[in-house]
């Protein structure tokens, strides 16, 4: 069966198609919006209006895309930018307006861990594999799962932190300062002290937007010291510089240095390197459906 998701984050809008069976997965189209609902948040705690109909045009051609390529069923859910948003309700209710047949669903922390085990467990080829960690470091909230491969949870815990929430707490300067990064250390280490992972963890898979990108830059796994390099390179460059050099969006760039602070982190309370996986939360809800 053809099925999507369309995946409203903290700082992209994105849609995957695929075949799937509930047990194999062939991607045939993805796309992406950079629609940043999480940093539009105001003082009250609410999205403005124009950044709502921004996102909603963003999932009404993602929507009409997936119609188009044959999808029998497409799922559409937000994660923590919503989950945070004091008018989170009403995207769900202009959605339902303009979307004939999509509702969308907020995902607690619990359930977008789940989903994010079972989606980087399926590509990391993980079979019954047992020990795997998973960490899914998206823009408004951090992801940390281990469990028995494909979809058996034992362990999670979701922080409300991600790339976004780094850089535009902490990390002002473009690129980022030597005092910026190390105050911005300081303070995601301080949230991230209380995380105790299990001891038996033999294999730690990180995904999201983040990882993603770091793949592209550093190749498959990363320890502390690759981690450390990489900051390091950051300091060196405008977002739109380093965009320019390594290949990678300027939205995505400007957000890295904040999403190398959390992995970096995540990895020293695991004791691991981070292996950068290809799948995650799309994946886990299309694998997830029934």
């Amino acid at each position: 069966m053809r099925r999507a998701c369309i995946d409203i984050g903290s700082n992209t809008t994105r849609l995957l198609v695929a075949d799937c069976d509930g047990i194999r997965l062939i991607e045939q189209r993805q796309e992406r919006a950079f629609t940043m609902i999480g940093r539009s948040i105001d003082a009250s705690g609410a999205i403005p209006a124009a950044k709502l109909a921004e996102v909603l045009e963003a999932v009404i051609a993602q929507y009409r895309l997936a119609c188009e390529l044959g999808s029998e069923h497409v799922r559409c859910v937000a994660t923590a930018g919503i989950r945070r948003a004091a008018n989170g309700d009403a995207l769900g209710r202009l959605i339902g307006a303009a979307c004939e047949g999509l509702e969308l669903e907020v995902l607690s922390g619990a359930e977008e861990a789940r989903l994010a085990f079972i989606g980087a467990a399926w590509a990391a080829g993980a079979g019954d594999e047992q020990g795997l960690g998973v960490v899914d470091a998206g823009g408004g909230s951090s992801e940390l799962v281990v469990g028995d491969a494909p979809a058996s949870v034992r362990w999670w815990v979701s922080l409300p932190l991600g790339s976004s929430d780094v850089t535009h707490r902490w990390l002002p300067s473009d690129p980022p300062t030597d005092a910026e990064l190390a105050e911005a250390m300081i303070r995601t280490r301080e949230i991230f002290a209380d995380v105790q992972p299990p001891a038996d963890v033999r294999r730690l898979v990180a995904v999201g937007g983040s990882a993603t990108s770091l793949r592209l830059l550093a190749g498959p796994v990363l320890d502390v010291g690759a981690l450390d390099h990489l900051l390091a390179t950051a300091q060196r460059f405008s977002a739109v510089d380093f965009a320019r050099s390594f290949g990678i969006d300027v939205q995505r760039a400007r957000l890295l240095a904040g999403g190398l602070l959390i992995l970096r982190t995540i990895s020293e309370r695991f004791g691991a390197p981070l292996e950068i996986g290809g799948g995650g939360l799309r994946e886990g809800l299309l694998l997830d459906h029934q």
